[in-house]
């Protein structure tokens, strides 16, 4: 599927962008040591305050499959929350839906896949079982007032199957736009897209099947370095909605390979560049980055934050010899 694709021009790019930050739920879930509570509410309290409109605090899943999502509640619970801001958890199934609303979850998110053999190995069935499992959790939610978002993985490539045929994609966008999603993020999961293959494949959803570009969002992994030409190419066609994760934090536990999520500075530092607002501040997002790094004991996965902050020490380093 590596057909050519018209691109839109410059003036389909969104003058604003929201930046979904996943660092807190996708960035952590996969760390091989617990990370205590406090810690992530911390981090999502620091978040909060950098000017971000939408954060995913956690996710509410068996702590027998994903032990470092258990104290979900106990997060929920003691986050500040901050008026304008979308807290978000993930919800695989009604159990996890009401224990999510029982926290006060006031968005949840459903996920799925465009390739067979991704569904069964992360959900256990094919992807029209994993879907239909989702429609009463879809029918509550819109009875209880609950916004739900979509996540589609394997938008683009599959560890188990290659190359995704965007029909596969737009698919399941439909189904779940349909059942009441008001957004589908999708998922270049194990980071294999190509400014070619992503804008086949979005080309595909939005001039072939007309899905409006603004109930879209897009997800991308850095495995190649390809994650900032492929948002690039998704606000060419018109997407307005970013994930990222703080950090650079993140990966797949069910994608062989797979590295971390695009970094929200890397993001960030594009979209300003680009003069597209989004309304963080790259100073407050860094002391962000650098706690929950600090914390784990690494260094930031993003060029940008690794740039910056050797730039404003070198600078401090300069005054000081004055």
């Amino acid at each position: 599927f590596r057909q050519a694709f018209p691109s839109r021009s410059m003036s389909s790019m969104p003058a604003n962008v929201r930046i979904f930050e996943v660092g807190a739920r996708d960035g952590l879930q996969n760390e091989p040591e617990m990370i205590p509570a406090d810690v992530k509410v911390q981090l999502v309290d620091m978040l909060s305050r950098t000017g971000l409109k939408a954060i995913e605090v956690t996710s509410f899943v068996s702590p027998k499959w994903v032990p470092q999502m258990g104290d979900n509640t106990e997060v929920m619970s003691r986050i500040a929350r901050l008026s304008g801001i979308d807290y978000a958890v993930l919800t695989p199934n009604m159990k996890g839906y009401e224990a999510a609303v029982e926290a006060d979850a006031q968005e949840v998110a459903v996920f799925a896949a465009a390739s067979e053999s991704f569904s069964h190995k992360n959900l256990n069935c094919d992807i029209a079982t994993s879907l239909e499992r989702f429609a009463p959790l879809l029918e509550q939610a819109a009875k209880d007032g609950v916004r739900v978002r979509g996540y589609v993985s394997c938008v683009v490539g599959c560890p188990f199957e290659g190359a995704i045929n965007p029909s596969a994609v737009a698919d399941v966008t439909t189904w779940m736009l349909d059942r009441g999603c008001y957004e589908v993020s999708l998922g270049d999961t194990i980071g294999v897209g190509t400014p070619g293959s992503t804008g086949a494949m979005l080309h595909e959803l939005i001039m072939t099947r007309g899905i409006a570009a603004d109930k879209l969002g897009i997800h991308c992994h850095n495995t190649y370095g390809q994650a900032l030409a492929n948002i690039y190419t998704a606000l060419q066609m018109g997407v307005g909605t970013v994930d990222s994760s703080v950090s650079g934090l993140g990966g797949c536990p069910y994608a062989p390979g797979a590295r971390g999520n695009v970094a929200t500075e890397d993001v960030l530092f594009m979209l300003d560049g680009m003069g597209i607002e989004t309304g963080v501040d790259m100073d407050k997002l860094l002391e962000a980055s650098l706690y929950i790094s600090d914390y784990l004991g690494r260094v930031p996965q993003s060029n940008a934050a690794n740039a910056i902050l050797a730039k404003k020490k070198r600078e401090q380093a300069e005054s000081g010899n004055k």
